[in-house]
């Protein structure tokens, strides 16, 4: 159970979801009136880190077969 807990494909899910997460609340910022402009920036360059990521777990969890 324990390794269940924090098996790379867990920790991808949870990226995913945090991903998810982020692109939401990218969304709702766009919604208001008032924008803070910084922290915008700041998500959007946590979102591309994410998914970064779980680009690089993808490729460790199924690797591309040689050519």
């Amino acid at each position: 159970m324990e390794s269940n807990l924090h098996s790379p494909e867990r920790r991808l899910i949870e990226l995913r979801m945090e991903h998810a997460d982020l692109d939401a609340l990218i969304d709702r910022a766009g919604d208001d009136r008032p924008v803070d402009e910084l922290t915008l920036r700041r998500l959007k360059k946590r979102r591309l880190a994410l998914r970064d990521l779980i680009a690089q777990f993808e490729l460790s969890l199924d690797p591309k077969e040689p050519a």
